[in-house]
């Protein structure tokens, strides 16, 4: 099975967008749990412009579904996560002004920063993802690096899905083999939705967990979120 693990960072967005605590957060992370979700997944960056360092602590107390923290390993992430101990965490090499991520680590050029990083946390008993472009040389090195699994950056695969999606697959395919027999297990995340998620998820049938944010906080606002959580669950399994 094929886990939906839920971005929660429009949500954040939208209440900071006035202040105050409209829409609740957490109230939202536990009702996308309630709803089948069995994951909820945040990405706190440096100038907390919509998840906000807080709300990681505080969705640690409540979260009974796998918490996965997504960011870029630097000082005031790493000390987070060290201290929240999530159930995972997705090592994302995002640029301090970034609006999304946008690419993956370039695991053999940053091979022996990626090995301590790894290795410190899973010290402390996390489980440690790292997001990938689909390709081979960057799955050997995140295997190299001693992740648990790596997170497929699925933008590309989105785009072209539109018009040819035998082609959008093909290297999405080269590379959950690689992952496979590296003995790596594969996330995949970035503009999934309901349009692409089956394809995807019949195709790479070792595909253990999505994340998904804005395309379904998006569906949300037509369908209602218990629904489209319901909806993208059924396109999964």
């Amino acid at each position: 099975m094929t886990r939906l693990s839920v971005n929660v960072n429009k949500i954040a967005t939208l209440r900071n967008s006035r202040g105050g605590n409209n829409p609740n957060l957490i109230q939202v992370a536990l009702d996308c749990e309630r709803f089948g979700a069995q994951g909820i997944t945040v990405h706190p960056r440096p100038d907390e412009r919509h998840i906000r360092y807080a709300d990681v602590y505080a969705l640690k107390e409540v979260i009974k579904t796998e918490f996965n923290i997504e960011g870029n390993p630097e000082g005031k992430f790493i000390d987070l996560v060290k201290e929240v101990k999530p159930h995972q965490v997705t090592l994302v090499p995002d640029p301090p002004g970034a609006i999304t991520s946008n690419a993956g680590w370039n695991t053999i050029k940053y091979i022996d920063f990626l090995k301590e990083v790894v290795q410190d946390f899973k010290a402390c008993g996390i489980r440690v993802s790292i997001f990938v472009d689909p390709q081979e040389q960057m799955i050997e090195g995140a295997a190299e690096a001693g992740a648990d699994r790596v997170e497929l950056y699925t933008e590309p695969y989105a785009k072209t899905y539109l018009t040819d999606k035998t082609k959008a697959i093909a290297e999405y395919i080269v590379a959950a083999q690689k992952a496979a027999a590296l003995g790596l297990g594969l996330n995949a995340g970035h503009d999934l939705d309901l349009n692409n998620l089956k394809y995807l998820k019949d195709t790479l049938s070792n595909l253990d967990e999505v994340s998904i944010g804005h395309a379904l906080i998006c569906d949300a606002l037509y369908y209602g979120l218990e629904n489209t959580i319901q909806m993208y669950l059924k396109e999964l399994n």
